[in-house]
């Protein structure tokens, strides 16, 4: 079922950076509440997006994807969130979460819920990638764990 996301050559490659950039521009929308969610998007398209920061290369990224991704998970975070909590355990709910994690865990739920042209098993090795690119300790299990019961109780007949 990988065949969706590889059906174009670097087609592949570019959806995994654009749910990175996606996790990042979510991220920055936390950190400033003030920024509109199409400013975000905007300078992500112009600015960093296949180009070299500091050093740093931005590689090109599916940009319909990353904009999909970051004003979905944007608009729909009451519901999102919800669904989020209901696979936290009590000791670790929402609020405790990381800025990142929450973050990456709201991208992934909003392809679960939103994109059923993307198979699930693709969405939780995504995600669960860039959470080891975030994370040495133990937050990619989490977000393994998280992801997982998320996929079973939105998208549980297609795994």
């Amino acid at each position: 079922m990988e065949s969706v996301e590889r059906s174009q050559p670097g087609g592949g490659r570019k959806r995994s950076i654009a749910r990175l950039a996606a996790v990042q521009a979510l991220y920055q929308l936390e950190l400033n509440p003030g920024l509109s969610t199409e400013g975000v998007i905007r300078e992500f398209v112009r600015h960093r997006l296949g180009r070299e920061i500091d050093g740093d290369v931005y590689g090109e990224a599916d940009e319909a994807l990353f904009a999909d991704i970051v004003t979905g998970a944007a608009r729909d975070r009451e519901r999102i969130d919800e669904a989020i909590a209901a696979a936290l355990s009590d000791e670790w709910p929402l609020a405790r979460l990381e800025t990142i994690l929450r973050a990456l865990l709201e991208a992934a739920a909003y392809e679960l819920l939103h994109r059923p042209d993307i198979p699930p098993r693709v969405t939780l090795s995504e995600y669960v990638a860039i959470a080891h690119a975030f994370f040495a300790g133990k937050e990619p299990g989490l977000a393994n764990g998280v992801l997982h019961h998320l996929a079973r109780t939105l998208r549980g007949t297609e795994l």
